[in-house]
């Protein structure tokens, strides 16, 4: 392959650029920058919205598509506008340097005035627009420019960018040619891109209703059959009964933790609660039949639960030299390993805004905006205030942290009360209070194992 070279005509310096070139062209095709058959780096004409024309037309970027295509024309005077606009020409190509990769990119059918983030320009000689409209959209310019633009919430492309583009400029027959075929091809293009979305979208929401369907099963004891050698979840909370009593005893638990209640069903078959002395009807809040092996029981009688904390933002002494991985919701990974964290605190932090640490492969799940998303710790951390960590009072190799890591996600999000907005949040005494469906240990396991080998069925 032969070497590209650019020569500078300022100062006659020529360089290698085998290092920029994309791909190869055919024979009779030119590389050249966007800057040096276009106006785009040159200054733009601008007026101020108030004294342009009511009738001329005022458009925004909220009247182009995703893809380029014209939504609507509206007036200055339907507009109302204020501040300062861009004025451009019929033949301009308008190019929204703003959020580049929705593409909003097309050749101005008449002229009128723009918002500042959309760009005119128009190209030298004869050089067709609707050619270098469809290079612009092509995925190695998208792909390119996406990978060079500033700001996170709403990413801009820079002039400097732009004007270094490197564009493959065809014979000019040849680019008229490429875009007539262009404007053929691109109506059965964007159906078969409709399609295929509306395709990934039935597929998302199918698997979504699968895994759902899934974990309905399995929560009510429909998933794996009942073997009655495997004993009773009724013996489970006995013995998390015992370990809990233990550790109030220790003075590693609080004595309030063994207020316990015990859900059962009654010969009237109806569900009752006992706390205390009290006894409660409690049939309208449980939502199905569980086996006879199983029992209702209270998340927070079962686990212990600790929230997280954000140190205070302002205060540099917290977040510079992190050392400790900082979990957020955007970190986890729904059913999956947090092995990665995008922020850490420092020991300062630690020390003043923390207690322990949570360990390597401790489960997490969130209960404010996203609610009920599980992830285990891949990683020994810390995690803001949206998040728990919940620790099984008893759980022989991690059984019934596995159990949870799948159901709760179900569970967290299953009914509403006045201490839940759904879908929004919950607090402590509304996550202590959810009503888990506790199958004996042995069965969580094979619950568990039927849920993963269906989850890894559905991914292929």
């Amino acid at each position: 392959m032969s070497s590209y070279y650019e020569k500078f005509l300022a100062t006659g310096e020529v360089k290698c650029i085998d290092e920029e070139i994309p791909f190869e062209i055919p024979q009779g095709w030119e590389w050249c920058r966007l800057g040096e058959i276009s106006t785009y780096a040159q200054t733009k004409r601008k007026i101020n919205a108030s004294k342009a024309d009511s009738k001329l037309w005022g458009l925004d970027l909220e009247d182009i598509e995703k893809g380029g295509r014209l939504l609507n024309i509206r007036t200055v005077g339907e507009r109302k506008p204020i501040g300062d606009k861009t004025i451009f020409n019929r033949g301009d190509i308008l190019y929204s340097k703003l959020r580049p990769y929705l593409l909003k990119i097309l050749v101005a059918p008449e002229g009128g005035i723009c918002t500042p983030e959309i760009i005119p320009f128009t190209c030298y000689g004869d050089i067709c627009r609707d050619y270098i409209v469809s290079f612009l959209k092509s995925p190695y310019v998208d792909d390119y420019i996406n990978s060079v633009t500033f700001g996170v919430k709403m990413p801009r492309v820079s002039t400097e960018t732009m004007t270094s583009l490197l564009v493959p400029l065809p014979p000019i027959s040849e680019q008229f040619r490429i875009a007539k075929k262009t404007k053929v091809l691109m109506p059965y293009i964007d159906g078969y891109g409709k399609t295929q979305e509306k395709l990934n979208k039935l597929n998302e929401e199918l698997s979504d209703s699968i895994r759902k369907s899934i974990l309905q099963e399995a929560i009510q004891g429909k998933l794996v059959s009942q073997q009655p050698e495997e004993g009773t979840a009724e013996k489970l909370l006995t013995e998390i009964r015992k370990e809990k009593e233990l550790l109030v005893k220790e003075g590693k638990l609080k004595k309030s933790a063994l207020n316990d209640s015990a859900i059962f069903k009654g010969d009237d078959n109806k569900y009752w609660e006992k706390i205390g002395t009290s006894i409660i009807d409690i049939t309208e809040d449980i939502p199905f039949d569980i086996p006879t092996s199983w029992m209702w029981c209270r998340f927070g009688d079962v686990v212990n639960f600790i929230t997280g904390k954000t140190p205070e933002r302002g205060n540099a002494l917290y977040w510079s030299d992190g050392i400790y991985n900082w979990v957020s919701i955007a970190d986890m990974i729904a059913g999956g390993v947090v092995s990665t964290t995008k922020e850490r605190v420092s020991s300062v932090a630690a020390e003043n805004c923390f207690g322990k640490i949570s360990r390597k492969g401790s489960l997490i799940m969130s209960f404010k905006l996203t609610v009920g998303r599980t992830s285990i710790l891949g990683v020994d951390a810390y995690h803001n205030e949206a998040i728990i960590s919940i620790y099984p009072y008893i759980d022989r190799n991690d059984i019934f942290r596995n159990y949870l890591l799948h159901v709760m996600p179900l569970i967290a999000n299953m009914g509403d009360s006045k201490d839940v907005i759904k879908g929004k949040t919950l607090n402590s005494k509304s996550i202590s209070n959810l009503l888990l469906p506790l199958p004996p240990l042995a069965e969580q396991q094979r619950i568990v194992t039927k849920i993963e080998e269906l989850a890894s069925i559905m991914s292929r």
